[in-house]
C-alpha cells in the first residue's frame, strides 16, 4: 500500500474523533497531506469511525483536486482540506468538527476570548470566529485564511470548528484543545465575565509551550 504510516496516521485521528467526545455520527472528518507524493488521504464520505481502515481512505491530488482510484467517495469537505493545504505552508493534518462547546461559540459568532493560559500555550491568541459563509466552492476557505491568527484553528460562524497542524496527529491536537478551552471558558462565563490575558503575559506562556515544553 503507498504511504501506509501516513495513512494508519489519518485513520487513528479519525476513529480519535468520536472517542474525544468531538463528533456524533459523521459529523467530522481529518485528513493528512504528504507533499513528496503531491497527496492527501481523507475520511470516506459518510463511513462509520469504526469501519475507517488505511484501505478505505480517499486519496486525493492536492494540485489538481483529482480523486484517485478508490471504492468509496471522499468526504463532501473535501474542498476546504485541499484550499487549506493548498494555501497554508506547513500544514500536514486537517481536522473538521462540529463538537459541542466549541460550535456554541460559533452558533453565536463569537471568537474563544484569550483567558487561560492554556489557550495562551497552545494557541498564542484567540481562537477566532468567521461570519457566516456558505459551502460553495472555495469560500470555507476563503473565509478561514481571511480571519484566522497565528492559532491552529478556527470558528465557523453558525458551523463548526477547523483545525490544522504539522501533522494529523498534532491537527488532532488542536481540535481537542478547542474543544476543551470552550468548555472551560463557556462555564467561566456562567459565573462571571472571564478575566483577559494580555498580550505580553499570553506570549510568556506561548513562548515556553511551544518553545520549551516537553522532551
Amino acid at each position: 500500500m503507498d504511504n501506509l504510516s501516513l495513512r494508519v496516521e489519518v485513520t487513528q485521528a479519525n476513529k480519535a474523533l468520536p472517542v474525544a467526545g468531538l463528533v456524533t455520527m459523521h459529523s467530522g472528518n481529518a485528513s493528512g497531506y504528504d507533499p513528496e507524493q503531491d497527496l492527501l488521504y481523507i475520511k470516506p464520505s459518510g463511513m462509520d469511525y469504526d469501519a475507517i481502515t488505511p484501505e478505505a481512505l480517499v486519496a486525493v491530488r492536492v494540485s489538481s483536486g483529482e480523486v484517485l482510484s478508490s471504492n468509496f467517495r471522499p468526504s463532501v469537505d473535501l474542498p476546504h482540506h485541499l484550499f487549506l493545504y493548498r494555501n497554508l505552508p506547513g500544514i500536514r493534518g486537517v481536522i473538521h468538527t462540529h463538537s459541542n462547546y466549541a460550535t456554541a461559540f460559533a452558533a453565536v459568532g463569537r471568537a474563544i476570548p484569550l483567558v487561560l493560559t492554556a489557550i495562551a500555550d497552545e494557541f498564542g491568541a484567540e481562537i477566532p470566529c468567521t461570519p457566516y459563509v456558505d459551502n460553495e466552492g472555495e469560500h470555507i476557505g476563503e473565509a478561514i485564511l481571511k480571519h484566522r491568527n497565528r492559532a491552529p484553528a478556527i470558528l465557523l460562524g453558525n458551523h463548526g470548528v477547523f483545525a490544522w497542524g504539522d501533522s494529523p496527529r498534532s491537527a488532532l491536537k488542536a481540535a481537542v484543545m478547542t474543544e476543551d478551552v470552550a468548555k472551560t471558558v463557556f462555564l467561566a462565563m456562567q459565573l462571571g465575565q472571564p478575566h483577559p490575558l494580555s498580550a505580553e503575559e499570553a506570549e510568556k506562556w506561548y513562548d515556553r509551550y511551544q518553545n520549551r515544553y516537553g522532551q
